[in-house]
């Protein structure tokens, strides 16, 4: 049985924030949210935005202008930005994109209205920097909600209590990946609320230090199959994050990526750990690790649907020369994408008993060299994610 790529309840709200945005967030005092707020909110839809300014007025003042008329550098009492434009046409994305590039905005977050679920549209608000989306038909309670958590309290750690989130965080995820790859097999279960209970504390991490002082963590110890795992989840939630997704969403990638390579539990360790090139048998072995994984825990149950999608298609790429089961295109849902993508990427700059690590640079090359197979739009918002990491 397959996992429906692309269900409603699959999509990722895909966002961008730049470093210079996320930084603002995390540095600045830890003084209570102004409950008023100033927003620019840009349109070419006309009337069609007048709903749209008067939600957003229920939290702040709304500054309503024309797309051509967006100023070259936001007010300074500005909060961010919500752009209302049809995503479609050429004319209107290039002139946002002219406007928003200048180094004034980079700093401003960035809210797109999106008129469908495509995921041309999402990908569309993404490459214009968005820091999340919201969608027609408008719903004024949750826009009010993503337009504050857009703008949160900003918190402040000491160094000492950056490392103490560091090490739990690490200590978490390490505890998920023994039990897949110590218990499980041994016929113990592993529990949804297993990685549940370690999602929190690895986002915590990661926000609060860096995927560099995750990834030199991790790699201080840790067998190959338990550091590339640990690598993933390092490199998926650090993109999460770049992105701007929802904190729930964050968490769904998270649980994700540390499950995707479950079924590599039921792989015998002399072919996953083999210094050599493997036999055609051997990597006939590996391959089958997608299926095995996803059926250890469709048979437990109590897994949403989304993991198990991303632990049976992981390797499945988007001209239909993946495996185990050659999808195509629409077939693979975003959130399998974004595995994907930071499962290569992981795997290229990891030291391996037969190489030496690629430089990102290089690994970067090879992927972009994939074309079709991989998400191009995904990678390149990734390139700050992975030339960042070292």
């Amino acid at each position: 049985m397959l996992v429906k790529a692309h269900q409603t309840g699959n999509r990722l709200a895909l966002g961008h924030r730049s470093p210079v945005s996320q930084n603002r967030f995390m540095t600045t005092s830890a003084k209570p949210t102004p409950t008023r707020r100033r927003l620019l909110l840009a349109s070419d839809r006309g009337d069609h935005s007048s709903e749209l300014a008067d939600i957003l007025r229920e939290v702040g003042e709304v500054d309503l202008v024309a797309t051509a008329d967006i100023p070259s550098a936001p007010a300074r009492d500005i909060s961010g930005v919500v752009v209302d434009i049809n995503l479609r046409s050429p004319e209107s994305v290039q002139m946002v994109r002219n406007k928003l590039r200048s180094k004034a905005y980079s700093a401003v977050p960035r809210l797109f209205v999106l008129a469908d679920a495509l995921h041309h549209a999402s990908m569309q608000a993404w490459a214009l920097g968005a820091t999340d989306t919201i969608m027609r038909p408008l719903d004024a309670h949750a826009i009010l909600q993503r337009i504050q958590a857009a703008f949160p309290a900003s918190e402040t750690y000491d160094a000492t209590d950056r490392g103490k989130m560091l090490n739990r965080g690490v200590a978490a995820a390490h505890a998920v990946i023994t039990k897949i790859f110590e218990k499980l097999p041994a016929g113990v279960p592993l529990k949804f609320s297993d990685v549940v209970e370690a999602e929190g504390k690895i986002l915590k991490a990661i926000k609060h230090s860096s995927l560099r002082e995750w990834l030199t963590a991790v790699g201080c110890h840790h067998a190959d199959s338990y550091r590339h795992c640990l690598f993933v989840t390092g490199f998926a939630v650090a993109f999460a994050q770049h992105l701007g997704m929802r904190e729930e969403d964050q968490r769904r990638l998270t649980r994700a990526a540390l499950l995707h390579d479950v079924g590599k539990a039921f792989i015998p360790a002399e072919i996953l750990d083999k210094p050599e090139k493997l036999t055609p048998e051997e990597l006939a072995e590996v391959r089958e690790h997608p299926r095995r994984g996803y059926q250890a825990l469709a048979e437990q149950g109590g897994f949403p649907p989304e993991m198990l999608d991303v632990v049976l298609h992981h390797h499945e790429l988007l001209d239909g020369t993946g495996y185990p089961n050659a999808l195509r295109g629409n077939q693979i849902s975003d959130i399998v994408r974004v595995t994907t993508i930071v499962d290569i990427y992981a795997a290229l700059v990891e030291k391996r008993p037969y190489r030496m690590p690629y430089t990102h640079a290089r690994a970067f090359g090879v992927m972009e060299k994939m074309g079709g197979k991989l998400d191009q739009q995904l990678l390149q918002a990734f390139r700050p994610v992975a030339f960042g990491c070292f």
